[in-house]
């Protein structure tokens, strides 16, 4: 979006680099100033940016204590953990998701479980498999870096089939819905039979392994069914409390922080539910997706920072570069400064983003708070 235009003038990026090859070459013909000199002016304008963000740090710290109201969802094994902040107070922390979405999910977790387990004395080749064509050579060579014939595998595999047993065994008494426990039942048995018989075998291949993976995924379909529906129950049901608590001009310029992983911070399942429940004029950009390398330690502060800089820099941008809407666009969205100036001058187009995947059912059905379609 950012150019450079009014830096540059009309020259192109080589004839941009001459200029600037000649321009430095001429001061260096001239009375050069000394060493010193030109380090001390040089700190001295590295000084106009390190006093711009201690200004921007300063308002920022400010600004966290505005922000109002804010729900916090940190993605966890039991559905999220939502925390509503109103006028500066965090009013309440919820884990709103009924329990058997975590026991759903950790049946379902079985084949991913016995994997991580035998993953590293796979063979470094692909077999002919159905799917043999969308896995990386490479990849698989970096994962399965144990020597042929190495056993280690047996022992961890045989402590996680005693707890495998132990879940089977103890299953009739956790009162799940009939169909969540069949279907739990299967992946148990099954995992338990295959466990014993490459134990017994004393080998493995991704063969078999893709046919234990695929006699219990109809059972793990269910599993995510029930998961998917008491997310779903959870945290619309929370939604409604809270909305009913601040009251209907609070809730329509609600901020909410959707913190994950990479691995699941696009559509992300709180963010898709909780978007349904949103002031749907501003959910496109009240609701954040922050993805983290790892949880943070403190989450609420880490989810606070980040808002406060996309809001500040919301108003920054229009107030900026109110000569350049491309500009204040880039500034108020995740693309850097001089990213469009980069792919102009080596020659790339911006990538097209992908907006099509919220347009789901789920993001589209009648919402059961406001009884509205929700748009995206």
């Amino acid at each position: 979006m950012a150019t450079r235009r009014g830096f540059l003038g009309t020259v192109s990026a080589a004839g941009a680099a001459t200029f600037l090859t000649q321009t430095q070459t001429a001061t260096s013909a001239s009375a050069a100033p000394a060493a010193t000199d030109e380090k001390a002016a040089r700190n001295a304008i590295r000084n106009v940016n390190a006093g711009m963000r201690a200004n921007y740090a300063s308002l920022k710290a400010e600004l966290i204590k505005q922000l109002s109201p804010v729900i916090v969802v940190q993605n966890n094994a039991v559905g999220g953990r939502f925390t509503l902040i109103n006028k500066g107070v965090q009013v309440e922390t919820v884990d709103p998701v009924p329990e058997y979405f975590e026991l759903a999910k950790s049946i379902a977790h079985i084949p991913l479980g016995i994997y991580s387990v035998i993953a590293a004395y796979l063979s470094n080749q692909v077999p002919n498999i159905p799917n043999a064509g969308r896995i990386d050579p490479h990849d698989l060579d970096m994962v399965a870096f144990k020597t042929p014939g190495d056993k280690g595998w047996v022992t961890p595999l045989n402590s996680f089939r005693t707890t495998l047993s132990s879940a089977l065994t103890m299953l009739p008494t956790a009162n799940l819905p009939t169909d969540l426990d069949a279907s739990c039942t299967k992946i148990l048995s099954e995992a338990v039979k295959f466990i014993d018989t490459i134990v017994k075998a004393g080998s493995f291949d991704m063969a078999a392994f893709n046919r234990f993976a695929a006699t219990v995924y109809p059972s793990i379909r269910v599993n995510m069914t029930f998961a998917a529906t008491a997310q779903i129950t959870g945290i619309e049901a929370l939604m409604k409390r809270w909305r009913t608590l601040i009251g209907e001009e609070a809730w329509s310029n609600l901020y909410v922080t959707v913190l994950s992983i990479w691995t699941t911070a696009e559509l992300n399942q709180a963010s898709i539910i909780i978007r349904r429940t949103m002031n749907q004029a501003k959910v496109n950009t009240h609701l954040i997706d922050l993805p983290t390398v790892e949880t943070p330690s403190d989450p609420i502060a880490v989810a606070l920072d980040n808002l406060a800089r996309i809001v500040q820099d919301n108003v920054a941008a229009e107030m900026v570069f109110n000569t350049d809407l491309k500009v204040a666009d880039a500034l108020k969205g995740k693309e850097d400064l001089l990213s469009d100036e980069i792919l102009q001058q080596i020659g790339g187009t911006a990538a097209t983003a992908n907006t099509a995947a919220f347009t789901t059912a789920a993001a589209a059905a009648t919402c059961p708070i406001t009884g509205h379609t929700a748009s995206v």
